[in-house]
């Protein structure tokens, strides 16, 4: 499906950018465009994967740009064929400070990228949200909540056959660029206490590749309009320190400082009203856009009462996962091998 072809990643410098790198460079794919606007961090990109993998490097373009600007967008999308969007404002205290921002990245940026796939004819495009646009409590979700309003919108605005618009939805990504672990193994290293802000509190545990092939699972099989959600064990912030210090044989103490501004005690994936159309996949669920139009009436005669049992898909619902099994996750990811070997060497 991809050979030959040609990928743009929008926010292509963060943790899913180079996430997708890891996983699609050495294949047959044609090019991968990194679209960002900090040029710095593609410096750095171009320079690893020049350093690391010569013979894949020259498949790898750069483009600076911003989501916000349409014009810079339009530029980078010239002979792409599917789109992975990943820009975005992810920081739940930042955007609380500052929502508007939050709305012009997300919800402008997401309308301003899709505008252009559609005028440049891209074949696909992959969204990415978050478990906080799900009954969203603070700004970052309800900016993502509309996020994925102008997806299902703007998928019905055209053929799918010309261009096929569809979003994935996920929770906490382990090791991913500002969340909790590499904070705690910083605070190991120097020796302070590791900050929980509530140990109660409940995420899911996904990995950063897994994050990747929810995408490719959406890629292969979702229609236009859908929201794709992977199935996610999770446990709690608690267990989730616990883990980290046991594997980096830690005595540091866990000091509680409260949950941050806007933060939510656990995270849902599906919300209970998807829940009564949700497709289950077996490892995903699929939640198909709704396809009636504006003319409500003539569904009054032909409506339907049927739902799934599926009621809403959270964090507190889901398999929560021990001390040791959350050490066995941990030790699957190359961050955490990485770092402990250091840590040993120390």
């Amino acid at each position: 499906m991809f050979t030959g072809k040609t990928l743009l990643i929008t926010g292509g410098t963060g943790s899913f950018g180079n996430a997708v790198l890891n996983r699609f460079l050495a294949t047959d794919i044609g090019e991968i465009r990194i679209f960002s606007r900090d040029e710095l961090k593609q410096d750095d990109m171009r320079h690893f994967y020049q350093r690391e993998y010569p013979e894949y490097s020259n498949k790898l373009k750069f483009y600076i740009g911003d989501v916000r600007d349409p014009q810079s967008i339009q530029k980078a999308m010239h002979g792409v064929d599917y789109i992975f969007h990943a820009a975005a404002l992810k920081q739940v205290p930042s955007c609380e400070f500052f929502p508007i921002e939050a709305v012009k990245t997300n919800v402008l940026g997401t309308e301003n990228v899709l505008q252009a796939a559609i005028e440049a004819g891209v074949k696909k495009v992959i969204c990415l949200s978050t478990d906080k646009a799900a009954y969203p409590v603070n700004a970052m979700g309800t900016s993502k909540a509309m996020m994925e309003k102008v997806i299902v919108a703007k998928s019905r605005t055209v053929d799918p056959k010309e261009t096929s618009i569809c979003c994935t939805r996920y929770g906490n990504v382990l090791c991913s660029r500002g969340s909790v672990i590499p904070l705690f193994i910083s605070q190991i290293k120097e020796g302070k206490p590791l900050t929980v802000t509530e140990p109660a509190m409940t995420r899911f545990v996904m990995s950063l590749e897994e994050a990747v092939e929810l995408v490719v699972y959406a890629f292969q099989n979702a229609e236009s309009g859908d929201i794709m959600v992977q199935k996610a064990p999770a446990c709690t912030i608690g267990v989730l320190a616990q883990a980290v210090k046991e594997l980096f044989h830690a005595q540091d103490e866990v000091k509680v400082i409260g949950i941050r501004h806007g933060e939510k005690m656990y995270e849902t994936l599906l919300t209970n009203e998807e829940c009564a159309h949700a497709i289950d996949m077996g490892n995903f669920y699929r939640v198909p856009a709704d396809k009636r139009d504006l003319n409500y009436d003539k569904y009054f005669t032909d409506g339907n009462t049927e739902r799934t049992k599926l009621s809403e898909f959270n964090s507190n619902n889901t398999e929560l996962m021990n001390v040791d099994q959350v050490k066995e996750k941990l030790m699957t990811l190359s961050y955490i091998r990485d770092e402990l070997a250091k840590w040993e060497k120390r």
